[in-house]
């Protein structure tokens, strides 16, 4: 009976994480980016631990370093050609990251906005209503299902 129980929640947790997938693939793309943000605005700290010994820095950095070296407009043309998996050698290069350096990526990229080296998201902006919906779901879900949603939305991100 005990296994019965483990398969029904595992089954849960994966449908859980189906339907949030399926809601954040059917956003725009800004409102993709506009959500990420949020996520991390109201995640960021526990982001970071979620992965310490498989993420890679050292992989992430360099890439890191030419967005942060662009000008405003061409970090957000780089960010919204991940999330629309456009070719470029920025966005192959995100594509040939593992999992969890692709999460810390993302992670990277919010701490560049907050500290002013990356295009920062405006001050009055606000999720559109289906964004900010599924921002709720997602706030809803364990721990371990937001880390697992994230790392699957950022997963496909990018050009292989």
């Amino acid at each position: 009976m005990a296994l019965d129980t483990q398969a029904s929640s595992t089954e849960r947790f994966d449908a859980d994480i189906s339907q949030q997938l399926s809601e954040f693939k059917a956003l725009s793309t800004d409102d993709k980016l506009g959500l990420l943000w949020v996520l991390y605005e109201n995640m960021g700290e526990s982001i970071t631990p979620a992965a310490p010994g498989a993420a890679e820095p050292q992989f992430t950095q360099r890439l890191l370093d030419e967005v942060i070296a662009m000008e405003e407009g061409d970090q957000l043309t780089f960010m919204r050609d991940l999330v629309e998996q456009k070719q470029t050698e920025e966005t192959k290069t995100y594509g040939a990251f593992s999992e969890n350096n692709k999460l810390l990526f993302w992670y990277q990229l919010s701490e560049g906005m907050d500290a002013g080296d990356i295009i920062p998201v405006p001050e009055s902006y606000e999720l559109p209503a289906g964004a900010a919906k599924l921002f709720s779901e997602m706030s809803s879900l364990e721990f371990n299902q937001q880390i697992t949603l994230l790392r699957q939305a950022v997963l496909e991100m990018g050009a292989s």
